[in-house]
Parts: C-alpha cells; structure tokens; sequence
C-alpha cells in the first residue's frame, strides 16, 4: 500500500513540474529551478510568467481537483451509488443559477455588484451554492433515506437547469457568451488570495473529513449495522453534505463547474487499491483527484500556442472512457 501512495505522489510532482513549465512559452527546466528557489537569478519573464500565472494555477488545479475527489467519494459513500457526484445535490446547479443572473442580466447585472469582477462571479456563485445547501440540508433533517434525499438533490439540480435556461433564452449574445465560457471551468484566473481561500476551504474538508473516517466505513455495511456501533445517521448525513457543501461550493465560486473529476476519481483510486477502508481511500483519491486534474490541465494546453482548450470538454473526453473501460472489466462498479 505504501508503495501505491508513493507512485501517486511522484506521479503528482511530475504532473506538478510538466504544468508549470509547459504553456505558450516554454520554461527550461535549469530555468525552472532558478525561478522557483533564486528568483533574482532567473531571466525576469520566466520568474513573473512562474511566480503570477503558473504556479497559482497549478495550485488552484491540485487543491480542486482534491477536494471535487473527496466531495465525489463522500457522495458516492453516503448514497452508496457509484454514480452519485459532488454535484447531485444540485450545488453546482444552485451556482450556475446565480452567476447566470449576474452575468445574463448584462449591464444591469453589473449596477447591483459594485467592482463587478471576477469576486463578483465567486460571491454570487456562492451565495447560490449555499442556498441550495440550505436547501438540502433542510431536506436532509426531515428526510430519513437517503434516495429521497438524492431525487431531492436532481430536482434541485434539474429546476435550477431550467431557470438558466430561461435565462440564457432572454440574454444578449455578448453576455450569453460570458456565461458560456464560465461553465466551461478554468483553473487559470485565480490569484494568491483566492488560491489561499480554496486552500482553506480543502484543510477544512480534510480535518472533517478524517474525523468521519469510522462512520464512512460503517456507512456501507447499511443502517442498522451503523446503529448497533453508535453512528448517529442523521448527524453523519448532514455532516457528509455540510462538506460535501463547503468543498463544491468553493470549487466552483472560483473555477466554474467541473465536471467528472469528482465522480470518476474515486473509481479509478479502487482500481489500484480496492478496498472500503476510508482510512487509506481519503489520502488516496486526494492525490489521484489533483494528478487528474493537472493532467487535464495539461492537455488543455496547445504546444506553442497561446489558445486553450476548455477544461470540461479534456475532463469529459479522458474520463468517460475510462469509466466505461472500468464498468466492463469489473462487469459492474461496486463499492
């Protein structure tokens, strides 16, 4: 086991390395190095192109990616579904809502938000993120099973589709197109302090998440044998969606939605270390969620050129195959 977790985090400092020195303009390693620990000794471009675009995105990519894989693995834990997301309770639907009223509503959006920018995008990507979990959380405290509770979260998810919808309907081609490319998710317009926040937001995830390492394992046995050791159901159910909540929420406030990371990383982390043990799962798919997300990062970069690919579209193309390739092989994905 021990050496899977030192293949991950080699894998992930070498996706780390190759992030940061790859783009429009290529960094040598020898320079890479200088830039990274005597900045004064490195050529200026490749310290300023490092220091204020590559490493802050590279940072954003691995703490999202992180945190989209434990919200996945604490969904599909929870609802004991392997298709179950980081977005099924429609936080991710709640946010797109809300940015679409801010971004479809044009100029008129831009009076209500003073320093309209993109902290603008991330307030009111929270505010409806954290609406929904309301919501949710609400539901969770009435509802005792948990499929009630996930049709209730598709529903959110599905009405607040159709909002947007309506939206994108009456919106200018300039704002319907602003919009767009925010669904698309980028890791590359964040700086230190949002990069700081997110990092924040994933400890916070983490140190929760480790302390429900006990009821995650019993979760999966069902609820009475969680009963007969103690676990207080609605109390772990509500726990598992406030993180769930908080790691999603503040993925998307500052990178957009993003799309399969969270659903498939868990997957592909049993894949190399099948067990049910959310002691060794938890620090597993953390690292196999920002390798992945790096990876598509990567990718998203076209060799010599300053155009970018959206993330969404190299997250779906990797990742749908791999999950078909795993359901056939297992003849089914358990958990």
């Amino acid at each position: 086991m021990s050496l899977k977790l030192l293949f991950l985090l080699g894998l992930l400092c070498i996706l780390f390395l190759i992030n940061i020195s790859t783009g429009s303009v290529y960094i040598p390693l020898s320079d890479l190095a200088k830039s990274l620990f005597t900045p004064d000794n490195a050529p200026e471009m490749f310290s300023s192109i490092l220091w204020k675009l590559r490493l802050p995105k590279a940072l954003t990519g691995l703490t999202t990616g992180a945190a989209l894989a434990i919200a996945g693995l604490l969904m599909q834990t929870l609802f004991r579904n392997p298709l179950a997301g980081p977005d099924v309770l429609g936080l991710s639907s709640g946010a797109s809502l809300a940015v679409a009223f801010v971004l479809l509503l044009g100029t008129s959006g831009s009076d209500y938000l003073p320093g309209f920018s993109a902290w603008s995008l991330a307030i009111a990507a929270s505010v409806g993120s954290g609406l929904i979990f309301l919501l949710i959380l609400g539901a969770a405290k009435k509802i005792k099973d948990n499929t009630s509770l996930l049709i209730v979260g598709l529903m959110v998810a599905a009405a607040s589709g159709s909002l947007v919808s309506v939206l994108q309907y009456l919106s200018t081609a300039q704002d319907l197109q602003a919009f767009v490319m925010w669904t698309l998710g980028s890791i590359g317009g964040t700086n230190w302090n949002e990069v700081l926040v997110i990092t924040i937001i994933l400890v916070v995830g983490i140190i929760i998440s480790i302390s429900l390492t006990k009821t995650l394992n019993t979760w999966l046995l069902g609820d009475n044998y969680a009963i007969s050791l103690g676990i207080n159901l609605k109390k772990a159910r509500i726990t598992m969606v406030l993180v769930s909540s908080i790691l999603v929420g503040g993925v998307t406030a500052f990178c957009g939605p993003i799309a399969f990371v969270g659903l498939a990383v868990p997957h592909l982390v049993r894949l190399l270390v099948p067990t049910t043990n959310h002691k060794i799962l938890l620090p597993m798919v953390m690292i196999g969620g920002a390798s992945l997300m790096l990876l598509c990062d990567i990718l998203t970069q076209l060799p010599g050129s300053s155009k970018i690919l959206p993330l969404n579209a190299i997250t779906s193309i990797i990742g749908a195959p791999v999950v078909i390739w795993v359901v056939l092989k297992s003849r089914g994905i358990r958990m």
